[in-house]
């Protein structure tokens, strides 16, 4: 074990590094542009309406003490089950959705340092009630997601891209979480990556503890093949790029 190379990793799960640099001296205090807390849709992308918030309220009957003491991650899931629109829109709103905003200030249902949210999220589906199997994009701020592409062999593609893990395809659909750290670098510059990783298991919770509500179950997957995964979603691997994924079956 090479305790120098132990040390440097590990520097970064410390908040030294706020007494090394300034953070007040950020692109938010130089007066540059709050960057989107979405990628926006590009014209041509097909957008989908979720069902709304108010579908929700009969959701589940299950309480929060509930999905606390039954949370677990679970691999194995029933073959061919298919998950309905607002069962999809449930685990999307309660992971990255928008509770409220004013002006620029998105108000979600998970915290985030700065009120900053890194992350976009991608969905493959493979068997959801209405949807074509392929790749979206959640855009929180109008609850809507975006058909970005089909996939030949996109199971196949995914469990690849997750170190053949097959399980990860198995399920209704699989989240697939993408840091754009510029949102966070803009307020927080060099201290700004602990928190995109806090900011990864804050959302991963909430995913467990919605679909637990709804007789679903997922596992967070950690163990990727970065250049794959990227790849599949076509991003540009510098300033976006996967960092947690979790498949969520019946």
């Amino acid at each position: 074990m090479d305790k120098d190379i132990y040390n440097k990793q590990r520097y970064l799960l410390k908040t030294d590094i706020r007494k090394k640099i300034d953070i007040n001296d950020n692109d938010m205090n130089k007066g540059i542009p709050m960057p989107d807390i979405q990628k926006n849709p590009t014209d041509g992308e097909i957008i989908i309406d979720l069902p709304s918030i108010d579908s929700f309220l009969n959701i589940s009957d299950k309480s929060t003490v509930y999905s606390i003491l039954n949370r677990k991650t679970k691999r194995k899931y029933e073959h061919g089950n298919v998950m309905s629109l607002i069962e999809l829109s449930w685990l999307l709103f309660s992971t990255q959705g928008v509770r409220a905003h004013s002006g620029q200030n998105y108000f979600r249902t998970v915290p985030s340092a700065g009120n900053r949210h890194a992350f976009d999220t991608y969905i493959a589906i493979f068997n959801v009630d209405g949807l074509e199997k392929g790749i979206y994009r959640y855009l929180p701020k109008s609850h809507q997601i975006v058909f970005q592409k089909t996939e030949e062999n996109l199971e196949y593609k995914i469990s690849k891209a997750c170190k053949d893990q097959s399980f990860v395809s198995n399920g209704s659909v699989t989240f697939i979480w993408v840091a754009v750290p510029y949102r966070m670098e803009w307020k927080y510059t060099l201290a700004a990556h602990k928190s995109i990783l806090l900011d990864a298991g804050h959302i991963c919770q909430n995913l467990y503890l919605a679909a637990e509500a709804i007789d679903y179950g997922c596992c967070a997957i950690g163990n990727y093949d970065q250049d794959l995964i990227d790849e599949l979603l076509e991003l540009d691997t510098e300033d976006e790029f996967t960092v947690y994924l979790s498949p969520v079956g019946k």
